[in-house]
């Protein structure tokens, strides 16, 4: 019995169409099956790479629409334009008048933390809050990433985006104040202060890395995250404000104030009293740490019970 199928051409073959009066060596078969990659196989460390300098160009608006690029520009300008005007009043005006009108380096986040606030809650809950909303979070995990290193990239990439805030016009101002005469002397001076300059910018930079993923953990939505790190900051502030300076409660209450913490860090590690007088440094410090560690293994709790589709 004869086939009804055996006119038809095998699947393998070309579906185009033969031109009629086309010889019959024309023919060619363009399906060749399935190959091995021969190319080089980059493992983990590779998908770990990738991951970060995916994170920092969503978070950056790189290589996406001019309007993802909008938060990260207004932001930065925020927190450099102080910086910039500083030293350009400082090489125009008398030096002595200087000292007394430019702020140091410890003051100058007093005018940057809205800039702080705005790119963390703006920016950063769109690098993890984005993987579970559309599903690329199983797909990452289906790579050779676990859970682990999925949340140590994130991090490290928040970090990073984060410090460019944080750490970058202090380093604009020692470098402007030097060229004005109103910085350190070099080599000793300008060593301790560079050291503090990097602590204290990788301070701030870990507390809101730690606070931005602690929001962006507890939902898919990046409003929802941003909304919350906003009410968190102001809201704490505001409520620790009253309960010590008007309850006139214990100081320790300072240690739940998320917005002014930070910064209370960054006079200390200046080697200044801060605002906390009645709090030792030392055990200040390492409750900073110890809440900054707390945050990281909520998160991780949070990402080791979530269920992921691969």
């Amino acid at each position: 019995m004869t086939s009804p199928y055996s006119d038809m051409p095998p699947a393998h073959a070309s579906s185009t169409a033969t031109p009629p009066g086309a010889a019959a060596t024309d023919a060619r078969i363009l399906d060749r099956g399935y190959r091995r990659y021969e190319g080089e196989r980059l493992g983990a460390k590779g998908a770990q790479r990738a991951l970060f300098v995916a994170s920092v160009q969503r978070a950056l608006g790189l290589r996406r629409r001019f309007r993802y690029k909008v938060i990260p520009l207004v932001a930065a300008v925020m927190a450099y334009l102080p910086a910039a005007v500083f030293v350009g009043a400082a090489a125009l005006i008398p030096k002595q008048l200087a000292k007394d009108l430019v702020p140091d380096y410890s003051g100058y986040y007093g005018f940057v933390t809205s800039a702080i606030l705005l790119y963390v809650a703006a920016v950063v809950p769109d690098v993890l809050c984005s993987d579970r909303k559309t599903g690329m979070l199983g797909l990452y995990l289906a790579a050779p990433l676990t859970r682990d290193s999925y949340l140590a990239m994130k991090g490290a990439a928040v970090a990073a985006i984060v410090t460019l805030v944080t750490l970058g016009p202090p380093v604009l101002l020692v470098i402007g104040y030097s060229f004005v005469s109103l910085g350190p002397s070099w080599p000793t001076e300008g060593l301790v202060l560079i050291m503090r300059v990097l602590a204290a910018g990788a301070a701030v930079a870990l507390w809101y890395t730690a606070l931005a993923m602690v929001a962006a953990s507890l939902t898919d939505r990046q409003a929802f995250a941003s909304a919350g790190i906003v009410l968190a900051t102001l809201v704490s502030a505001a409520a620790v404000g009253a309960l010590v300076d008007g309850a006139h409660m214990t100081q320790w209450l300072h240690l739940a104030d998320v917005f002014n913490l930070p910064f209370e860090v960054v006079r200390r590690i200046y080697g200044e009293r801060g605002l906390y007088g009645d709090i030792p440094t030392i055990p200040l410090l390492l409750a900073f740490a110890a809440l900054i560690l707390l945050a990281g293994v909520f998160v991780r709790t949070r990402y080791q019970r979530l269920m992921v589709t691969k």
